[in-house]
């Protein structure tokens, strides 16, 4: 084999592994799942219309503008809601959302669709916040009571 082909060879080696490695901790990168509501904070409150959960998405990804992190929030079949920070437990990555649970890329955390942990390394329950509904709007809020 001549240089020059070794050398292509075991670049194009180099790069398959490096975006085999960095690919799966790019959430981002890929179609998303759900769709992420953009909004602001006022007053340690998040408002978001009721008019986002539906049958067939009772599950809302709500991103505040300056956040690292999005709020899973989830219509439950007590029309009831509840509101998830969706960053590990164990070491602060973003967490993915799918059907039954929030998963973590980084060491394979899961949480299932109440906070608790359902696979470690992460020990402690997703931070939860206090929500609130009128008859048009949800309001998550930040600080508590």
């Amino acid at each position: 084999m001549e240089r020059r082909e070794f050398l292509k060879s075991s670049c194009n080696v180099c790069l398959m592994l490096t975006a085999g490695l960095i690919l799966p901790m790019l959430p981002g990168c890929g179609p998303a799942a759900y769709q992420v509501i953009h909004t602001e904070v006022r007053n340690d409150l998040i408002e978001i219309p009721l008019s986002s959960f539906t049958q067939q998405s009772p599950l809302q990804l709500v991103r505040p503008n300056g956040w690292l992190y999005a709020i899973a929030v989830r219509k439950k079949e007590d029309s009831t809601y509840s509101a998830l920070l969706l960053k590990c437990t164990h070491q602060d990555n973003q967490l993915t959302a799918s059907a039954n649970s929030f998963n973590c890329s980084l060491h394979g955390s899961a949480f299932n669709t109440e906070g608790a942990v359902t696979k470690g390394p992460a020990e402690k329950h997703l931070k939860q916040y206090t929500v609130s509904a009128d008859q048009t709007n949800l309001t998550i809020h930040l600080k508590a009571s």
